[in-house]
């Protein structure tokens, strides 16, 4: 009888409580030789002692062994971020016989180390299977931005002379009338190639891969997601425009003595140029669309913050670079849609952290 009352204490120990099985999954922070009944895990995954005070907030992770696709993707990360990285110093393009460099000062370097930083850190996480959805949202929604970025790449070291005209490239207003290509270009698009690359192992290891919480973040997720779409809806608004562009002169009118407004030609915008540029500049567009909405949507709660953290780092490098063409250059100044995509790029990283943040207790 003893032994039957026992068993009947123990079918009705808390349900937040994890057991092992024969699965390769653990919880993580679990005190070893405590009684099952009295373990509780905090925020951080620690457990906390017993009676605990009901305001503590509580996640519960449980984090199985990623798959080996996993850890590749996240090496496949690094290798990007390292490929950008370099990719700044040496020649990017020849364009007439201007030599043009993405690393030309020290204002343009560390624009140009914000995704690079943002793929090592998170794909070196990801390669040692700390958190592997965290690292898994943050590659595959990275991937799919970086697919029309790498189209617009190719366009420009390849078919841009097509049709000669105005572009601002490395900080530069120059004409493509011949282009020809250095080693920067190349590590350009050896990093977006394999930041796809990570995209796609990513979504093959997402199914396998076992993170879960108690759903902390569900009771904001309509809120967060809400937010996303609308960022995406201006951040596609301002890519379609020049961050930066020439300015029109005021010029005086000979025969009348008054002053005219004269246009001067400037980049041609995301939507207008051809080929592959116009694919990908569609693509990216869309992109940033489909991560808005993907990402906040993501389990658990870390994936959520992996999703919207690349999301971030993205628009607010594409942010940065017209900040840094307007003030490098002085053809240039700095247009309405170059300050709304720097603007969602801060509003993004705000989400982020929000998502990092809120851990509100589900309702039952």
């Amino acid at each position: 009888m003893a032994a039957r009352n026992r068993s009947a204490r123990d079918d009705r120990a808390p349900s937040g409580t994890a057991r092992r099985t024969g699965s390769p999954a653990h919880v993580r922070g679990a005190e070893a030789g405590r009684p099952a009944a009295n373990r509780r895990p905090s925020s951080t995954g620690r457990p906390e002692a017993p009676g605990a005070g009901p305001g503590r907030r509580t996640e519960g992770l449980v984090v199985g062994e990623p798959p080996r696709t996993a850890r590749l993707a996240g090496v496949l990360l690094v290798l990007a971020g390292l490929a950008g990285a370099v990719a700044l110093f040496p020649t990017y393009l020849v364009v007439g016989s201007q030599e043009l460099t993405l690393g030309r000062g020290v204002g343009a370097v560390l624009v140009g180390l914000v995704l690079p930083l943002g793929s090592v850190a998170v794909g070196a996480g990801l390669a040692a299977g700390r958190v592997p959805r965290f690292g898994l949202a943050y590659a595959g929604v990275g991937g799919v931005l970086a697919v029309g970025s790498l189209l617009i790449e190719v366009y420009r070291g390849s078919s841009s002379t097509v049709r000669p005209g105005i572009e601002v490239l490395a900080g530069e207003r120059v004409l493509t009338s011949s282009v020809a290509t250095g080693a920067g270009w190349w590590l350009q698009v050896a990093a977006l190639g394999l930041t796809v690359l990570a995209g796609g192992c990513a979504a093959a290891a997402w199914g396998r891969t076992l993170m879960e919480d108690r759903g902390a973040l569900d009771p904001v997720r309509p809120a967060l997601a809400g937010s996303a779409v609308l960022l995406g809806v201006l951040t596609v608004l301002c890519l379609a425009l020049p961050a930066a562009d020439v300015p029109d002169r005021l010029v005086d009118d000979p025969a009348t003595g008054l002053e005219v407004v004269v246009e001067q030609q400037g980049p041609q915008a995301l939507l207008e140029r051809p080929g592959l540029a116009l694919l990908g500049g569609l693509l990216l567009a869309g992109a940033v669309l489909l991560g808005a909405v993907l990402a906040p949507s993501l389990r658990p709660r870390l994936a959520a913050v992996g999703g919207l953290l690349a999301l971030a780092v993205t628009v607010l490098s594409a942010g940065l670079t017209g900040l840094r063409d307007a003030v490098a250059s002085p053809d240039l100044e700095w247009t309405v849609p170059g300050a709304g995509l720097l603007a969602a790029g801060l509003a993004y990283a705000l989400l982020t952290v929000l998502a990092w943040r809120l851990r509100r207790t589900p309702a039952p």
